[in-house]
């Protein structure tokens, strides 16, 4: 009798379970295979992603999308390396509970009520500004 698929509490258990990749190199077998080779690939997803990483870090005060440059080359990096395969599943976790709290209702009504006051007082202030000066740009005002 096979007791693995009798849909016991072993199986409900299981399909909780997520699966995630096993840590460790991914690089194709036949590099695994030789040292030198393995260790040139290393050297090349390092520098790859290392380039990855400084345009991210170069694009955070520049228009671009920074954080997201960042991420990829550390998705580059975990290719490879352990260390940046924990970081980006530490990442993920922490993303996806970021997530499920801003869709928590008390989270979302907060959200919106700090939303409205904000633009309230965005036209109040711009209401002052048009009363005042009428629909002159600033740079044009004329004191």
């Amino acid at each position: 009798m096979n007791t693995e698929s009798n849909g016991g509490p072993e199986a409900a258990e299981g399909s909780a379970v997520t699966h995630e990749q096993p840590l460790g190199s991914r690089a194709p077998h036949f590099i695994k295979r030789s040292r030198p080779l393995h260790l040139s690939w290393q050297v090349g997803i390092f520098i790859v992603g290392l380039a990855v990483v400084v345009v991210g870090v170069i694009m955070l005060p520049l228009p671009g999308p920074g954080w997201l440059v960042i991420f990829a080359g550390m998705a580059i990096w975990a290719t490879e390396f352990v260390w940046a395969q924990l970081v980006l599943r530490w990442t993920k976790r922490k993303v996806t509970e970021a997530a499920q709290k801003a869709l928590d209702p008390k989270v979302r009504r907060r959200n919106i009520i700090l939303t409205a006051i904000g633009l309230v007082i965005i036209a109040a202030v711009l209401a002052v500004y048009v009363w005042k000066f009428g629909f002159a740009m600033p740079w044009n005002v004329a004191e």
